[in-house]
């Protein structure tokens, strides 16, 4: 092993060993966090992107594909309640092309394929049946389609042909929707559903289709369609009005400054009336025009007589007679108008308009000109009974007061959920950063007082006489010895009084001096050539480190 990466683990070993039970502890946890955060890193920089194979599956085709994946060793993760499986991107299309050869996701033979299947053997009643289902399975994935709609369900009851017309009946469907997390369907889609249920189905009207969501909200009833019940049809005449007024309203005194409230009453029954009008124009020739004369003229000798016997005389009539008679048809052009009037259910009967205004917000603009504006916006008909009531009144300002205090306390407590996000971040930080600071500056102290605490002890004063005091030459007197000389001797005895009486740091010290050759020059009052004699060999036991 080299000398440099000896003389860095002797010098970490000797750190350790200096270390109190505390900093010990201290040092393992932050060497523990260091470790769990470099593994956690590696792991989530390693971690392969995930996308998705499949979504929407259902159970079973989700249990299978799974068991595909982990025959063929596949991570795999799910979501949505298992109904999304997600793979490595690396392996997202090779997948597809297995589970498709493999028939998957199947979701269960539906729609005409159902025919394929069928034998020749297959019964009449069979072959309508497989009919049926086959056709609610094609509605079924052509409404599943449609943005919003995560799975669709149809049921159909088709009745069996008669040659009686009095036992005829319709057709008639259900269909059950499942939408997507956060999604409702709007009226237009809940009609796109319901025309393309009943156009698809032969005799089926549009009223005969029922819509139900997974709520159990009922979008269409079978009877009423898309329009719905007469309390739907007038809450949705109502809001249309109200949306109308309000916004004007809100142009005129400003928002959250007028109340409306609209009431409408419809009709529920239905009828048809027939009116037909004759009219004679002027100056219009006849159509036609026929004249028919008889006339006859002679005596009217006739045999008369009155029943009875032969033998009565009947007396005879001698005058005579004439038979003039003239009849005359004439056909003149009339107008005719036939007028056929089909009156629905929901129409609206009367309706009447409420409107609050606050008075602060209205200055200058009298009741009497909100009246007419409303009256004009709403449609109200006087003859048909509509009434229209504009009230200046002032309003209460509770509401706001109470609407801004919660805002302000939504802040503060956004603000605060902030604050302690940041203080976790900070803290979690703290204690992954503190243990390692910690320990590098302890690091630092130990090494620093490493080389500081042995220069004072060579330069502390002796405290005992030393033993080797005849090694020092006597000097001479015609050629005395310089300062500098007598103070390396006196260095040197010292060095070995001090060796003496503690070799075991010595030594300690001598090795790591031997370890650190270019830190010597910074040890304070030594000669140039002394480190380098002291550095010469390696001292083993007291006496070798004091010499």
């Amino acid at each position: 092993m080299p000398q440099a990466v000896t003389s860095l683990f002797q010098r970490a070993r000797a750190v350790v060993a200096g270390f109190s039970i505390a900093q010990r502890t201290i040092a393992l946890i932050g060497i523990a966090v260091l470790a769990l955060g470099i593994v956690a890193l590696g792991s989530w920089l390693l971690r392969p992107a995930y996308s998705p194979l499949f979504t929407g599956l259902s159970a079973a085709d989700a249990s299978a594909i799974v068991e595909q994946l982990r025959a063929e060793g596949v991570p795999y993760e799910l979501q949505a309640g298992g109904s999304t499986i997600l793979v490595p991107e690396a392996h997202v299309y090779d997948q597809r092309l297995k589970a498709a050869a493999a028939g998957m996701p199947s979701a269960g033979a539906s729609g005409y394929s159902l025919l394929d299947q069928m034998g020749v053997t297959a019964s009449e009643f069979q072959q309508s049946v497989t009919y049926k289902r086959a056709l609610e399975g094609e509605l079924a994935a052509t409404i599943g389609a449609m943005q919003g709609v995560r799975t669709a369900s149809v049921r159909l009851a088709i009745p069996e042909e008669t040659v009686f017309v009095a036992q005829k009946a319709d057709p008639t469907a259900s269909v059950f929707i499942e939408t997507s997390q956060g999604t409702t369907l709007s009226n237009e889609q809940v009609q796109a559903i319901a025309h393309l249920t009943s156009a698809a189905v032969e005799g089926m009207p549009v009223e005969n289709v029922a819509i139900i969501d997974a709520d159990g909200t009922v979008l269409s009833a079978v009877g009423t369609g898309t329009a719905g019940t007469a309390d739907q049809r007038a809450g949705d005449y109502e809001s249309r009005v109200r949306t109308a007024v309000q916004a004007m309203l809100d142009r005129v005194v400003g928002t959250g400054n007028a109340t409306v409230v609209v009431a409408a009453e419809l009709s529920l029954s239905t009828g048809e009336r027939l009116e037909e009008t004759y009219t004679n124009p002027e100056g219009a020739p006849a159509i036609n025009e026929s004249t028919t004369t008889e006339q006859y003229t002679g005596n009217g000798d006739t045999a008369a007589g009155v029943l009875g016997p032969d033998n009565i005389a009947v007396p005879g009539n001698a005058q005579g007679g004439a038979y003039n008679s003239e009849t005359s048809t004439r056909n003149n052009a009339l107008n005719r108008v036939t007028e056929s009037t089909v009156r629905p259910a929901g129409e609206l009967v009367r309706q009447s308009v409420s409107v609050a205004v606050d008075s602060a917000a209205a200055e200058g603009i009298g009741a009497a000109d909100l009246r007419a504006l409303v009256a004009s916006a709403a449609g109200i008909d006087t003859d048909r009974g509509d009434s229209v009531t504009v009230e200046l009144v002032p309003f209460s300002q509770a509401a706001a007061q109470q609407a801004a205090a919660e805002l302000e306390a939504a802040r503060d407590a956004a603000f605060q959920e902030q604050l302690w996000r940041i203080a976790t971040i900070v803290m979690i930080a703290l204690a992954i950063l503190l243990p390692l600071l910690l320990a590098v500056v302890m690091m630092k102290r130990r090494g620093r007082g490493r080389h500081v605490a042995v220069p004072a002890a060579i330069e502390a004063p002796p405290t005992a006489p030393l033993d080797y005091q005849e090694v020092v030459p006597p000097p001479v007197d015609d050629e005395p010895e310089l300062p500098e000389v007598i103070s390396a001797a006196r260095r040197r005895a010292e060095i070995e009084s001090l060796a003496a009486r503690d070799p075991e740091r010595t030594a300690d010290f001598l090795r790591g001096l031997m370890a650190e050759q270019p830190s010597l020059t910074a040890v304070p009052q030594l000669s140039v050539g002394e480190p380098a004699a002291v550095t010469a060999s390696v001292p083993t036991t007291p006496i070798e480190a004091a010499r």
